[in-house]
């Protein structure tokens, strides 16, 4: 965590397209409440301005989601950073869910590398793996002033098949996700999802 705070706080004040000041992260700023305020006020964001993502930010968006957590430490991702207007596009295309990517300056697209995965019925774990980064990759987005949403691939066959040929993966590398990211155009609400009939204590329908 002191790693990705430290990184963030490296982060340069930018401007966006419409002018508006992009908030710096600093490790002051990303404790305790401040942390607790980025996860509440996520959300999925769909329309970008047209303000390129730096390279160092984009590098920092990975290293948030290298610092997930992991079974046994295997790591067993791969990220495909796309920013050429003819992938995105292709993209678009072959995921009916992320037709917002032709318009985007960034996608990264979260895949699981089966040459790192866990062996036999553990191997299913890379999907939480991988998950669990593309959360850190969100989260660190919306702390940086970035807008995403995360456009779902695997485990619809076709739509698998499709992302491999638009980006040449090859058999080893499953795509998991595609994350669509730029500075937001748009300023959704964010959803109250606390339902207390979603918990149980000790045990199913256990009550508090």
């Amino acid at each position: 965590m002191k790693r990705f705070l430290m990184a963030l706080a490296g982060v340069l004040s930018m401007t966006a397209a419409n002018g508006q000041e992009v908030k710096t992260v600093t490790p002051k700023n990303c404790e305790g409440a401040s942390i607790l305020e980025n996860i509440m006020t996520r959300t999925s964001v769909r329309r970008y301005t047209d303000q390129a993502v730096s390279a160092e930010t984009v590098e920092t968006l990975l290293r948030a989601g290298m610092a997930a957590p992991t079974a046994v430490n295997r790591q067993p991702w791969h990220f495909i950073v796309v920013t050429d207007k003819e992938k995105l596009a292709g993209l678009a295309e072959v995921n009916p869910n992320a037709g917002m990517v032709r318009r985007a300056p960034l996608a990264i697209v979260v895949c699981g590398d089966m040459s790192k995965a866990l062996d036999g019925p553990l191997q299913a774990y890379w999907v939480q793996d991988c998950s669990a980064a593309t959360e850190n990759i969100l989260l660190a987005a919306h702390a940086m002033g970035l807008g995403a949403v995360w456009t779902g691939t695997y485990p619809n066959n076709a739509r698998e098949e499709s992302v491999r040929r638009v980006l040449g993966l090859p058999e080893s590398i499953v795509p998991l996700n595609t994350l669509v990211i730029g500075y937001p155009a748009e300023q959704p609400k964010p959803k109250d999802k606390w339902r207390p009939e979603n918990v149980s204590y000790n045990v199913y329908g256990g009550q508090k």
